[in-house]
């Protein structure tokens, strides 16, 4: 019975520690905290939230449902980044540029947007909630722009 009880076990751990499990890459996380810098990386499912990226270079990168409420992005530049489904809830994102980025699903709810570039963006189902948008070209559509693979 003891046996049969610690193989159920054994077979069960890895099922409550699933959910802990994260999709990006520690070295490319590690590399932007330290650096500022991470081009075509793989931060998908990162928690950044209330991270500083001032000025950060993620040309590229990969951060499909990414964290990043309350992160700051002030002058960061995501040209060609996915970041479809990630969450900038009371996020502060001024002189960002985000040209060809895949913005699809993205929550910006009480988002800070001001004078960042959106050029050829995909931008389907936004949640702008609150959010405070000054010259920066978000609207709705986006269906002619053309854009990027992004894998």
């Amino acid at each position: 019975m003891k046996l049969q009880l610690l193989a159920a076990m054994a077979l069960a751990t890895p099922l409550f520690f699933a959910s802990s499990v994260r999709a990006e890459n520690p070295q490319d996380l590690q590399k932007l905290l330290s650096t500022g810098e991470c081009v075509k990386c793989d931060l998908s499912g990162a928690n950044l939230s209330g991270a500083h990226l001032i000025g950060a270079d993620l040309r590229g990168s990969k951060l499909q449902g990414a964290n990043l409420v309350g992160a700051n992005l002030e002058g960061a530049d995501l040209t060609g980044a996915n970041l479809a489904g990630a969450n900038l809830t009371s996020a502060y994102v001024t002189n960002v540029n985000l040209k060809q980025v895949n913005l699809n699903g993205v929550n910006f709810t009480r988002a800070t947007i001001h004078d960042s570039n959106v050029y050829q963006a995909s931008m389907n189902d936004l949640n702008l909630t609150g959010a405070e948008i000054f010259n920066t070209g978000i609207g709705i559509g986006g269906e002619d722009a053309e854009i990027p693979d992004w894998k």
